[in-house]
């Protein structure tokens, strides 16, 4: 396979900038913009992008996340190429939009600043807000750094406006891990963004006057249940669409993510890590540790947990002996969201699958813990251990009443 010398610009940039520097480059046309922390420097830089020049976009100050939403749907309704980025009690509020987008059928890109929700009040990195809109017809991607913000940002585009899917999609970056730390990211030339990602077709669903046609009006028991049918089919093709997006931008670019997974050092392992955002990272540097000692070790990081990819959980981490989900999310009495999307994924497979709730409200999830958590699996699997369990992870139990 043929792939381009990356044409670009290295930057070293923050997270919430490099996602700023996606929206600009996927020429974007509206950008519905309400500050909160951490992600208020997206919507600030992209308003200096504006301000300059640099971005020929409407730049709409709204008066809430919601009223943010709403903005991005009538914009996408009637073709443009939509942009907005919010975190924690924003998307919280945006909840009932989120709704409308998707079931709408409307390409809208958003970037999510993931951040625990109060109380207590907390403006740190956590996985609840952004996994709170799974069920919402959104496709959700999470990061891992910087770079892979930018590049998502774009490619998030370019499979939400294909035909085949036509659903909005969230691009999650971990709060301050990302958000506020700069790397070195490689900007893409222009041309090369717009021979990957064309303007927007017209269609199909466009509003026009000279056309008009019913959207969004009542529907009756007789047709709703296909309309979420339909969604749901293009979720399934959604798969097929983001494998293609990530080789097609290989192609262009020299980078390439793996689709909806990542698989690291998994061919040979016994355990996989299961891992998503930011401290994906810190588990490949585990893993490699552990080789260091023996220990057959891997990482599975899940890129899209919308659509979930289950074939793919499936015939990886259904081959280990065992899985240690790592989450940085609560669904109470049920572990982590993870932990439950992958047990259900792993149903009737035989591997110990235990799952890890930490690094809740932005306490750090370093190297040292997942090396601890692959060593008291594998102590579980000497011991005959089977099934799913899980529990709380590094919680000072002596601050407990």
């Amino acid at each position: 396979m043929a792939v381009a010398k990356a044409k670009g610009k290295v930057e070293v940039l923050t997270g919430n900038y490099a996602a700023a520097w996606g929206a600009k480059l996927a020429r974007v046309e509206v950008v519905a913009a309400y500050p909160i922390t951490p992600q208020t420097t997206i919507i600030e830089k992209l308003a200096e992008f504006v301000e300059k020049g640099e971005l020929k976009a409407k730049y709409i100050r709204v008066e809430s996340e919601h009223s943010a939403m709403a903005a991005c749907i009538g914009a996408s309704a009637v073709g443009a190429r939509a942009f907005t980025a919010t975190s924690s009690h924003g998307l919280l509020l945006m909840h009932e939009m989120c709704w409308w987008a998707a079931g709408a059928r409307l390409p809208i890109v958003m970037t999510i600043v993931a951040r625990a929700i109060a109380p207590p009040w907390t403006i740190w990195n956590e996985h609840s807000d952004i996994l709170d809109e799974r069920d919402t017809g959104w496709l959700i991607m999470l990061a891992e750094d910087n770079q892979e913000v930018l590049d998502g940002v774009i490619q998030a585009f370019k499979i939400a406006e294909d035909e085949r899917v036509l659903l909005p999609v969230m691009v999650n970056e971990d709060a301050f891990i990302l958000s506020h730390t700069a790397m070195p990211v490689e900007i893409p030339d222009q041309e090369v963004v717009d021979e990957f990602l064309p303007p927007r077709s017209d269609k199909p669903y466009i509003l026009d006057p000279d056309n008009p046609f019913t959207h969004g009006n009542l529907t009756y028991p007789d047709y709703y249940m296909e309309f979420r049918y339909l969604m749901e089919r293009s979720m399934e093709a959604a798969k097929q669409v983001i494998a293609e997006v990530d080789e097609e931008y290989y192609r262009l670019t020299g980078r390439r993510y793996g689709g909806l997974v990542e698989k690291y050092r998994c061919e040979d392992a016994d355990v996989a890590i299961v891992a998503a955002g930011s401290s994906a990272g810190d588990a490949k540097e585990a893993a490699d540790r552990l080789r260091e000692e023996g220990y057959k070790v891997g990482v599975f990081r899940i890129r899209f947990v919308r659509p979930w990819p289950h074939e793919e959980v499936r015939e990886v981490l259904g081959r280990m002996k065992a899985v240690a989900v790592v989450d940085r999310s609560i669904s109470f009495t049920k572990g982590g969201i993870l932990f439950t999307d992958v047990t259900s994924s792993l149903y009737g497979s035989t591997p110990l699958v235990h799952g890890f709730v930490t690094g809740l409200g932005g306490r750090d999830i370093t190297v040292n813990h997942f090396v601890d958590i692959v060593k008291k699996v594998y102590s579980e699997i000497e011991a005959g251990e089977k099934g799913a369990k899980w529990e709380f992870y590094n919680v000072k139990w002596e601050v407990l009443p």
